[in-house]
């Protein structure tokens, strides 16, 4: 007789819900996704990830005890407090801890504090643009740019000349809340070095991590043009070895769980560390409080253990109890977008052809895609799909990625030729 499967509700609707549906099926769960999208089975498109009392009575008419949440939107809105005095249970930090990403202000105030080892930052409202602009020329206009709430990935610009911090300055003007009087923001320093993204999972006292993974931010190759969501990832990071993450878990992993104890801020969920190899040493540029999307894509198609059993641990309080496993080889993924993102308009509802031809050991989890006339498959959004890859080593990993992507077409795609080709950096040896 077949082990009845384990029901979940996991919340959104990104390739990063695909990615999260695919593995905790393949862990052995009965997987509802709210919203969802077109690609994504067992989506439930009449619920919206915030509506909490929906999500309940769907949970209760469904037998759920276990809710994962894969955007920050439902965890800064408060979905674990929600929950919380019900029988159901929530992996995601309860508000007051998902103000880590939530809030930049909050955030860099907190690594002050604990000591995690960060750039210098100064903190102003928007009614003190030429204070930061004073600020900004303080450091030759070698600055970053970065809005207070949550921006969707879009709320950071890193500038290289003052002219370049005026333009942000203005752009970062569009982020604000109608009818909201003022907002905060943060001049940093502009740091140097190659960017990882190190993501975990935490029960509050132990921290799993998952391989350390590389993002590219920037729309253009040659990390150039507008900062997006991701347009791709790769993971392992070669350069990032064990000294470098020790000396992670010493700087900046270690201090912020010891923080979030001080502060009484008990953390349950996915933790991510957007890190800087500066050569001073490992440098924290942000927190996320859920998995990073398009880092999600390539880490859960490496994982080798059970997402289901890592997330019943930490609920349960033994983490400690339970190992992560990666299988071997490289893992590359490439996001195809819709022609005009990262802009907030774009055209969409161009149908998708290809997905049915890629390799069966290809990956391709679905973001911005909708449902289309007679059946077929339309873009619905800016990052329309992640096709990932693997391969013995990165190298072969690119190669087996970009012949699979080049398979996939719809009017206006466009994806970065160098996802996983950076040149390898000099590290600085007294460093690390």
């Amino acid at each position: 007789m077949a082990t009845p499967k384990t029901p979940i509700v996991l919340l959104g609707s990104g390739a990063r819900e695909h990615a999260l549906a695919w593995k905790l099926t393949q862990d052995g769960a009965h997987v509802h996704v709210l919203p969802g999208n077109a690609g994504i089975p067992g989506s439930v498109p009449t619920i919206s990830a915030t509506d909490f009392p929906a999500i309940q009575r769907f949970c209760q008419e469904h037998g759920v005890q276990l809710i994962v949440v894969g955007p920050e939107a439902p965890l800064a809105a408060g979905v674990a407090d929600y929950f919380a005095a019900t029988d159901i249970r929530v992996f995601g930090p309860r508000k007051a801890a998902a103000v880590l990403e939530s809030s930049k202000v909050w955030s860099k105030n907190f690594m002050r504090r604990h000591g995690v080892a960060t750039a210098r930052a100064w903190t102003f409202r928007s009614d003190q643009l030429d204070q930061a602009r004073a600020a900004a020329a303080e450091l030759r206009g070698q600055a970053v740019l970065k809005y207070d709430g949550l921006a969707a990935g879009k709320g950071v610009w890193v500038c290289s000349s003052e002219a370049e911090f005026d333009a942000a300055l203005t752009e970062m003007q569009a982020l604000a809340p109608a009818g909201h009087q003022w907002y905060s923001f943060l001049v940093e320093e502009k740091l140097t070095g190659p960017e990882i993204s190190i993501i975990g999972l935490t029960d509050g006292q132990t921290m799993r991590l998952l391989a350390p993974s590389q993002d590219h931010k920037q729309l253009l190759a040659g990390d150039q043009g507008p900062n997006t969501g991701g347009m791709g990832a790769y993971c392992p990071v070669p350069f990032a070895d064990d000294n470098v993450l020790a000396l992670v878990r010493e700087v900046i992993i270690e201090p912020t769980l010891r923080g979030l104890r001080a502060q009484e801020l008990p953390f349950m969920g996915f933790l991510y560390f957007g890190i800087m190899l500066t050569p001073a040493g490992p440098k924290l540029l942000e927190y996320n409080v859920r998995l990073g999307d398009p880092e999600a894509q390539v880490l859960l198609a490496a994982m080798e253990s059970s997402l289901l059993e890592l997330i019943t641990a930490a609920l349960a309080g033994r983490l400690a109890e339970v190992g992560v496993r990666q299988k071997p080889g490289a893992f590359v993924g490439v996001v195809l977008a819709s022609g005009g993102y990262p802009a907030a308009e774009f055209p969409t509802g161009f149908v998708i052809d290809g997905i049915d031809t890629v390799s069966p050991c290809t990956l391709v989890f679905q973001g911005g895609t909708r449902p289309g006339p007679a059946g077929l498959l339309v873009t619905g959004g800016g990052r329309v799909l992640t096709v990932v890859a693997a391969g013995p080593d990165l190298e072969t990993a690119v190669e087996k990625t970009y012949a699979e992507v080049r398979k996939i077409t719809f009017e206006g795609a466009y994806y970065r030729s160098d996802i996983g080709q950076r040149p390898a950096p000099a590290l600085i040896d007294q460093a690390y």
